[in-house]
């Protein structure tokens, strides 16, 4: 198991991000020589699984983490999280908004990781259009001028929401721009219904595969798509949908850790699993303690690519 070093700063000092606001407000093009300086990842291998960790859901006003209703709401808490966990050599990167990325960038917490951004936060938790999913973080222009990896997008499909047709419209134009830049497009989509009034993902096995086959068909090449799924039941069966890339998202967690963990563990040997992008379970754990988290986490995967012939 990776040991991890104590996050070097006072987690009590209410001033211990002051020097981001500085740094905002006296001199807002240091994130863009952060990122230029920023040493990059050197890149997934087929077998070598890479854990990804999440941190994008202040941007869509989704701050509970379980019974948590503000567990996400202090950003110098979050930001603290992010460290320990980033501070383990098995944790290859970070999927954030455009803010947390940027805070991420100055605190030179991203050497040697891989950096995905946000793309689509329009569709608030709970809002009356939430399934007319807006772009409203990362470009593909934008990312490429990070020497990001790549961008996210949420794809949820209603049958019941005219507004749905927006949304896979959305999605294809920032998987087309993605790949005309040649990074990846993760793209996370769900089969999605209002269940008295709330929006909720249909998680059965046949309904994941069909959001699956929709999700690649999406945009004008599919070379650079990877798939963002939950682990649901008869993973052997979900998997066989696709040959694209795909990485297992956690989700606000359900269950016990260890029951969480077994099922991960038993989705990430399934042909074609890149890993785990995951965030809350890991970030907010039970017991508090992140660094132990990310590291039971990290033991799952497989980290040894086979040699190519």
């Amino acid at each position: 198991m990776q040991q991890v070093t104590e996050l070097s700063v006072d987690r009590e000092d209410p001033r211990r991000y002051e020097s981001l606001t500085r740094q905002r407000l006296e001199d807002p093009a240091s994130v863009q020589r952060a990122a230029a300086a920023r040493r990059k990842h050197a890149g997934p291998v087929l077998g070598r699984q890479n854990f990804i960790i999440a941190a994008d859901h202040p941007a869509r006003g989704a701050l509970s983490v379980g019974k948590r209703a503000t567990a996400m709401a202090d950003r110098r808490e979050l930001l603290d999280r992010l460290q320990i966990a980033l501070q383990n050599p098995a944790c290859d990167g970070v999927l954030a908004s455009p803010d947390i990325l940027d805070d991420l960038l100055l605190l030179g917490a991203l050497e040697g990781k891989l950096v995905f951004g946000s793309m689509n936060r329009g569709g608030l938790t709970g809002l009356v259009n939430e399934i007319d999913d807006r772009f409203t973080g990362h470009t593909a222009s934008a990312l490429a001028a990070l020497g990001a990896d790549g961008g996210k997008m949420l794809t949820r499909i209603s049958y019941e929401d005219q507004d749905t047709v927006k949304t896979l419209q959305a999605t294809a134009d920032a998987v087309s721009d993605l790949a005309r830049h040649q990074l990846v497009a993760m793209v996370e989509p769900f089969i999605s219904k209002r269940v008295e009034g709330k929006v909720v993902n249909d998680l059965r096995p046949d309904a994941v595969i069909k959001s699956m086959g929709i999700a690649a068909g999406l945009g004008e090449s599919s070379a650079y798509t990877w798939l963002k799924i939950p682990v649901v039941a008869e993973m052997e069966r979900v998997m066989a949908a696709t040959t694209l890339p795909t990485v297992l998202l956690g989700g606000d967690p359900a269950g016990s850790p260890d029951e969480v963990f077994a099922s991960w563990q038993a989705a990430l040997a399934q042909p074609g699993v890149q890993g785990l992008t995951v965030g809350r379970t890991l970030l907010y754990p039970e017991d508090g303690d992140v660094a132990a988290a990310v590291a039971t986490a990290a033991s799952l995967l497989n980290t040894t690519a086979p040699a190519r012939s």
